[in-house]
C-alpha cells in the first residue's frame, strides 16, 4: 500500500490511495508507477490524476506510460587540419604554444560530452542553449540520427534499448525548416501524410476524421482550404506552416516526437500557439522533446523540463520551477519579474567568454543533482529503468494501440489462452503496399504539377518554338547532295534539343529533395516507390512533348518513310526525351544545387553532340575516345533516324552531275559537266548519264559509319539507357538520404 501526494503545481493535483495493487486495473497500475517513479528521483513536475470515476475510466485506458531515459551520451566529430601557406615550411623552433598546436594538428571536437537526462508521457523536454552547445545535436542523438558507432550511451524506452526499425515506426521527427508542397492545401497536404503514414487496413473515412482531428487540435480550421504557398504564390502564415510541418509527422500519432527549433522565426504569439499544439500533443499520451533558442514567459509555463547546455555540456537539467533555487544556491539569483530562461541563457553566455568558462557551473550541476536525489530518495516500487517489470516495450506499444494510438502500420495482436491473454505486436517497415505508395505519390506530384500549368506551358513552348525554328530554317528539303547534308545537320541539332529541353527537369527533385528526406527518414514510403512514381508520372508530358515536336517538323522538313516512318520518328523523339529525363533525373540526386546542375547537364550533352558520329565519323575517332562514342545518349537517337530517312534501297540521292555539288566543280557550266562526266564514264569503263544513280541511301549510311546497329536496336539502347539512370536515380537515393551524421 503506498499514498502518493503532488507536489504543488497549477496543473498538479492529489492522488488517491491505492489500497490494493492486486486490484487496481493495469492502467491506473501503470500510470501510477510511473508517478511513484517521479517521486523517487526528486522529479518536480506534475504527476497524473488518478481517475476512479467510470465516465473517466475509457479515456484513462488510452494511455500507457512510456519514460525516455538516455544515459553518457557521448559525440566527437573530427576536426581536418587546415592548409596554411606558413604550414608548408618548417619553422626555426621546436617551441610550440599549445593551444596553437591543438588547432592546426588532427584532433576531435566533443559536441556532446556526457549527457543524460529521462522524460516521459505527457511532458515536453526542451533542449535549450546558445548557438553551438549542441542542441540540435542531441535531439539527433535521441532520434537515431547519428550514424551507429559515432555515439557512445544509450538511449533507451521503458528500460529496453530502442531498435531502429522500431523507432521509425514510433516516433516523428520535425526539421527546423517547413518543407512542403507549395501548391496543395493544407487539408491535401495532411490527407496524404495520412495515406503515407496510416495502415492501409484503415478505412479512408477513418483516415479523413483523423485528419480533420488534427486540424482542430493544431488551430488552422480556418486555413484547412487555403494553399500552403511559396514566394510566387500567397498562401497560410508562419506559424500556420511550423504547425502544418508539425502535423505531418504526427499524423500517425507518434509515441516520441523530436523537433528541432519548431519556434525558429516565428513572432512570440505564433511560438506560444506552436508550443501549445505540442502541450496537448504530449498530453495525449505522447513524449514531446524539443530544441528551443529562447523561449518566453508564456513558453516557458508550458514546459515540463528543462536541459541547458553549453559547448556539450549539461549545465542544468530539471524542472523550470527549480531553476530560481539552482542559480540562487549557485550564487547568481534569477531578480524579480525577469524571463528565467533569459537570465539563465545570458549568464552561460558570460561564462563561456570568461577565463575558466562554463567548467564551475558544469561540476556544479551535477553536485546538485546529486544532493536533489538524496534529499527526496524513496524507496522505489519498481526498478528505476522500468515504468513496469511485467510489461515489455513491445507489449506496451501494442497496448497503447489498442488504446487509441494509430502508430503507423502498427497491429497489437492478441494471443488468447486458457487463463490469460497477451498483446505482441507486429511491426512492418512500411504502413502500406508499394503499390499503395506509387498511387499515393503520382497523385500529389500531378496534383502539385496541375495548379502549376505555367511550367509545362513553358516547357511546350521551348519546344514548339525550337521545332518551328528547325521547320522553317530547314523547310521541304530536296533530295540533292546538298539536301542530304542538310538533314544530316537537321538530325543533329533536333536530336541533342531533346536532351536540352530536358534540363528543366533539373530543379524537380532539387526542390523536392528534403522533402523527400524527410518522408524517408521515417518510412513513410520506400524510395523504390518514390522513383517509380516520379519515371511514371513524367511520362505523360514526354508523349505530348514527343507528339508536338514530331507535328511540328516532320512534314514541314519533308522527312521520308510514310506512316511507320512517322511513328518511329515519334518513337524515337519519346525515347530520346525519356532517355535526356531519365539523365537529368539521376545528375539532380548527385548535385548539391541547381546552378551546379545545370553547368554539368550542359558541359555533358555538349560532349554527347561531339561524339555523337555528326562533328567527326566513327571511324575517324581515335582509339583513346571511342568510348564516350558508345557512351553518347546523341549517338543511338541520331544514328536511328538517319536509318529512318535513308532505309529505302529504291530511292536516289546523287545523280549524274550531281557528283560534282559540293566540289569546286560544281561551279561549272552543266555542258561542261557532261564533258567531265563522260571523261570519268570512260576512264572507269562504265556508262554514267545525267540519271545514273551514284548513291543511295545505304550509301549514305555507310559514308556516317553506321553499320553496326539496326535503328530498332539504337531505339531500344536509347529506352535502356533510360532505365538504366532511372536505377542509377535510385542507387543515389538510397545512398545519399541516409539522414544521419557521420
Amino acid at each position: 500500500m503506498a499514498r502518493i501526494v503532488a507536489a504543488d503545481d497549477d496543473d498538479s493535483m492529489e492522488l488517491n490511495t491505492i489500497s490494493s495493487v492486486h486490484d487496481s486495473t493495469l492502467g491506473q497500475l501503470l500510470k501510477n508507477v510511473s508517478d511513484v517513479r517521479k517521486m523517487a528521483i526528486g522529479d518536480e513536475t506534475p504527476v497524473h490524476e488518478s481517475l476512479n470515476r467510470d465516465d473517466d475510466y475509457d479515456g484513462y485506458m488510452r494511455t500507457v506510460p512510456f519514460v525516455l531515459s538516455f544515459d553518457n551520451l557521448t559525440y566527437n566529430v573530427s576536426i581536418r587540419r587546415k592548409l596554411e601557406f606558413r604550414n608548408l615550411f618548417p619553422r626555426g623552433s621546436t617551441t610550440e604554444d599549445p593551444e596553437i598546436a591543438q588547432t592546426v594538428r588532427p584532433n576531435t571536437k566533443t559536441l556532446l560530452n556526457n549527457i543524460s537526462g529521462e522524460t516521459r508521457d505527457g511532458e515536453i523536454m526542451a533542449v535549450l542553449g546558445a548557438s553551438g552547445s549542441g542542441k540540435s545535436t542531441l535531439i539527433d542523438a535521441l532520434a537515431n540520427r547519428i550514424a551507429k558507432g559515432s555515439l557512445k550511451g544509450t538511449v533507451k524506452l521503458n528500460g529496453e534499448t530502442l531498435q531502429s526499425r522500431m523507432l521509425k515506426v514510433i516516433s516523428a521527427y520535425v526539421m527546423q525548416d517547413d518543407l512542403l508542397f507549395p501548391m496543395l492545401t493544407v487539408e491535401e497536404t495532411l490527407m496524404f501524410a495520412a495515406e503515407f503514414r496510416l495502415p492501409r487496413s484503415l478505412p479512408k473515412s477513418k483516415k479523413k476524421l483523423r485528419v480533420q482531428a488534427l486540424i482542430d487540435q493544431l488551430g488552422i480550421r480556418n486555413a484547412a482550404k487555403t494553399i500552403i504557398g511559396d514566394e510566387g504564390h500567397r498562401g497560410i502564415s508562419g506559424g500556420e506552416r511550423r504547425r502544418v510541418s508539425i502535423g505531418i509527422d504526427i499524423i500517425h500519432d507518434p509515441i516520441l516526437l523530436f523537433l528541432d527549433e519548431p519556434t525558429s522565426g516565428l513572432d512570440s504569439t505564433s511560438a506560444f500557439m506552436v508550443v501549445k499544439v505540442l502541450k496537448r500533443i504530449a498530453q495525449s499520451g505522447s513524449i514531446v522533446i524539443m530544441s528551443i533558442h529562447q523561449p518566453s514567459h508564456r513558453v516557458l509555463g508550458l514546459l515540463d523540463r528543462l536541459i541547458f547546455l553549453s559547448r556539450g555540456h549539461t549545465v542544468y537539467s530539471g524542472s523550470p520551477a527549480s531553476l530560481p533555487r539552482f542559480f540562487s544556491e549557485f550564487g547568481s539569483p534569477i531578480p524579480e519579474n525577469e524571463n528565467r530562461t533569459e537570465f539563465a541563457l545570458d549568464l552561460i553566455r558570460e561564462l563561456e567568454v570568461s577565463a575558466g568558462g562554463t567548467r564551475g557551473l558544469v561540476e556544479f550541476n551535477k553536485k546538485w543533482q546529486e544532493m536533489k536525489k538524496q534529499s527526496n530518495r524513496q524507496p522505489p516500487l519498481t526498478p528505476p529503468s522500468s515504468p513496469y517489470p511485467n510489461l515489455t516495450l513491445k507489449e506496451a506499444i501494442a497496448a497503447s494501440i489498442s488504446r487509441g494510438k494509430l502508430v503507423s502500420g502498427g497491429e497489437s495482436v492478441a494471443n488468447g489462452g486458457t487463463t490469460a491473454t497477451s498483446t505482441t505486436l507486429a511491426v512492418p517497415e512500411f504502413a502500406n503496399p508499394m503499390w499503395m505508395e506509387i498511387k499515393t505519390l503520382s497523385k500529389r506530384s500531378m496534383l502539385n504539377s496541375r495548379r502549376q500549368p505555367e511550367l509545362f506551358g513553358i516547357r511546350v513552348a521551348s519546344v514548339v518554338i525550337t521545332g518551328f525554328i528547325l521547320a522553317t530554317v530547314f523547310w521541304r528539303l530536296d533530295n540533292s547532295p546538298k539536301g542530304v547534308q542538310e538533314r544530316l545537320g537537321f538530325f543533329a541539332f533536333a536530336m541533342s534539343t531533346m536532351f536540352y529541353t530536358c534540363a528543366d527537369a533539373l530543379p524537380v527533385f532539387l526542390q523536392e529533395r528534403y522533402i523527400f528526406m524527410r518522408e524517408t527518414a521515417y518510412n513513410a514510403y520506400r524510395r523504390s516507390s518514390y522513383v517509380l512514381s516520379h519515371a511514371i508520372v513524367s511520362i505523360p508530358s514526354l508523349i505530348f512533348l514527343s507528339l508536338a515536336f514530331a507535328a511540328t517538323t516532320y512534314w514541314a522538313v519533308g522527312l521520308d518513310g510514310g506512316p511507320m516512318g512517322l511513328l518511329f520518328y515519334c518513337l524515337i523523339i519519346l525515347a530520346a526525351f525519356w532517355s535526356g529525363s531519365s539523365f537529368v533525373t539521376f545528375l539532380s540526386g548527385v548535385v548539391p544545387s541547381v546552378m551546379l546542375g545545370y553547368i554539368i547537364v550542359v558541359a555533358i550533352l555538349a560532349y554527347f553532340l561531339l561524339f555523337s558520329g555528326f562533328f567527326i565519323n566513327r571511324n575517324r575517332i581515335p582509339d583513346y575516345w571511342i568510348w564516350f562514342h558508345y557512351l553518347s545518349l546523341v549517338k543511338y537517337p541520331y544514328e536511328a533516324v538517319l536509318q529512318n530517312e535513308f532505309s529505302d534501297a529504291t530511292k536516289c540521292f546523287v545523280r549524274g552531275v550531281q557528283i560534282f555539288d559540293n566540289t569546286p566543280l560544281g561551279e561549272l557550266p552543266e555542258v561542261m559537266k557532261l564533258k567531265l562526266l563522260g571523261s570519268v564514264s570512260k576512264s572507269l569503263g562504265v556508262t554514267i548519264s545525267s540519271s545514273t544513280c551514284l548513291t543511295t541511301g545505304a550509301d549514305i549510311l555507310k559514308n556516317q559509319g553506321i553499320v553496326q546497329l539496326s535503328k530498332w536496336n539504337c531505339l531500344f539502347i536509347t529506352v535502356a539507357f533510360g532505365f538504366f539512370f532511372r536505377i542509377l536515380f535510385y542507387f543515389t537515393l538510397l545512398l545519399g538520404s541516409k539522414n544521419k551524421r557521420r
